[in-house]
């Protein structure tokens, strides 16, 4: 490894081998090579002159590109596609007659990108797929542990630890949801020709509209596409990309909720990441236990997310039927959204089968809001019992308001049930069920078994096939 030369951390640091080869250039240019072999075998089936010969000829030489000879001719002919060509044809001197015929430069550049963000969608659907999973059973083992419930970052009525937890999960579903979508959205752009109207392949075969269809069919079917989209400039609808790093983003931001949840939790003493025996929370703070995985997540997130309008603005002024200044951001934003996901969703799914509860600290913490919390339940009991709803409701307010300010104001206990057993007005009301706390969290235990049975459980069964093998995380 070179280390006198900036190298970018998300492949060297943070997302897996496996999303970054995806995104190499060894790939990319194979995958080239693969569209030439493609188009000349469609052509020779459409009787066009390719021979045999010169389709094998290309085929063997699909992965030894000669990049030195490539970067050569780049520097020569200021043109990356016309550089592999020429390096192609160096190769395949046989063939190099028919490499690219009828083609321009998106029908490798554009179809090569599409296949590559299929296989990267294909790869993050099965990473949210075990992260969902993880999320999923540890929520099941925590369905009905009570915890202090927030909003506003306040306390609020009570859930369960598995109930927040399937809330996390619950993101992670709708994002894989819509990934699925866009994997069944996506399309080829096949052989379209350079400004769309593949005016070069009618030239090709005469004039016939029928085979010139034929031909975008049948190199679409062995790109594995049965579709391609119906009408396109020079490159494939730029509004794809956008919706792509939009459900992209989408993930991120699920992500980055879960992650800074986790870390105020953290903060409460609650829950933790996972933290080894050997692992240093800070260089000078020895007794820290730093949150740093869910702080990685929220970093990574907040990168992916500033991408997200990017691909929005080159779609809005690509002008006309093409301008090249969408190149090189996207050789940006495409591979860095896709490898930032990945990262993150390594990271959360490290930290999703490692989260470590402390229920003694819940429950300590939950005993202290919850004469607020039982309040209406005490109020509604008390009027059962013969009271005046509104004076009660009066009482319960001064009460309130005297038992924070003991809390605020003089650091003691919190002495509400106390203030209420003292005052008639409440006397036949059960004070010490009323803050019974599995008896204040509602439906939440049964909502997180009917989350698992509905939404779970068929995603697990889909992708139990395409287990994704877990990657080493650097943390």
């Amino acid at each position: 490894m070179s280390h006198d030369r900036y190298e970018n951390p998300l492949e060297s640091r943070y997302a897996s081998a496996e999303i970054s080869e995806l995104w190499s250039a060894q790939r990319k240019h194979s995958t080239w090579r693969q569209l030439w072999v493609w188009l000349a075998e469609a052509e020779a089936e459409m009787g066009l002159p390719v021979t045999q010969a010169q389709i094998e000829e290309l085929r063997a030489h699909i992965h030894t590109i000669d990049f030195a000879a490539a970067d050569k001719y780049e520097r020569e002919l200021r043109h990356d596609v016309m550089a592999h060509i020429h390096a192609y044809g160096d190769q395949c001197p046989t063939a190099r007659p028919i490499i690219h015929l009828g083609a321009t430069s998106q029908y490798v550049n554009c179809n090569a990108e599409l296949m590559l963000i299929r296989e990267s969608l294909e790869l993050i659907a099965r990473r949210l797929a075990a992260t969902i999973d993880a999320l999923a059973t540890f929520a099941e083992k925590y369905r009905d542990l009570p915890t202090l419930g927030f909003t506003h970052l306040q306390p609020a009525q009570p859930v369960t630890v598995g109930k927040r937890a399937a809330l996390w999960c619950y993101d992670l579903t709708l994002d894989l949801a819509e990934v699925e979508h866009r994997l069944d959205q996506l399309k080829a752009r096949s052989t379209k020709g350079t400004t769309g109207t593949q005016a070069s392949f009618l030239h090709l075969f005469d004039g016939d509209h029928a085979k010139v269809r034929e031909l975008e069919r049948r190199v679409a079917a062995k790109m594995g596409f049965d579709a391609t989209y119906a009408v396109t400039g020079q490159t494939y609808p730029r509004k794809i990309d956008a919706q792509v790093v939009d459900v992209l983003a989408g993930i991120a931001a699920s992500a980055h909720k879960a992650a800074t949840d986790l870390r105020i939790l953290a903060h409460r003493k609650e829950l933790e990441e996972p933290f080894e025996k050997q692992q240093i929370g800070s260089s000078a703070m020895a007794y820290k236990r730093n949150p740093m995985r869910s702080e990685r997540i929220c970093g990574l997130a907040r990168f992916v997310l500033s991408l997200q309008s990017n691909p929005g603005d080159t779609l809005a002024t690509q002008w006309m039927e093409r301008t090249l200044d969408d190149s090189s951001n996207r050789r940006l934003v495409l591979p860095q959204a896709f490898l930032g996901v990945d990262a993150v969703l390594l990271l959360y799914r490290n930290v999703a089968e490692g989260l470590v509860v402390y229920p003694e600290v819940i429950a300590r913490n939950l005993r202290e809001e919850l004469p607020f919390m039982a309040t209406e339940n005490i109020l509604m009991a008390a009027v059962q019992t013969g009271g005046d709803r509104q004076d009660l409701h009066e009482r319960i307010r001064v009460h309130s308001q005297a038992a924070a300010a003991e809390v605020k104001q003089h650091g003691r206990s919190n002495d509400l049930l106390e203030r209420l057993a003292g005052d008639k007005a409440f006397a036949g009301v059960d004070l010490a069920g009323a803050v019974d706390a599995s008896k204040l969290t509602g439906r939440s235990a049964a909502q997180v078994d009917e989350f698992l049975a509905d939404v779970v459980t068929p995603i697990r069964a889909k992708y139990a096939s395409t287990g994704d093998e877990r990657e080493s995380v650097r943390v």
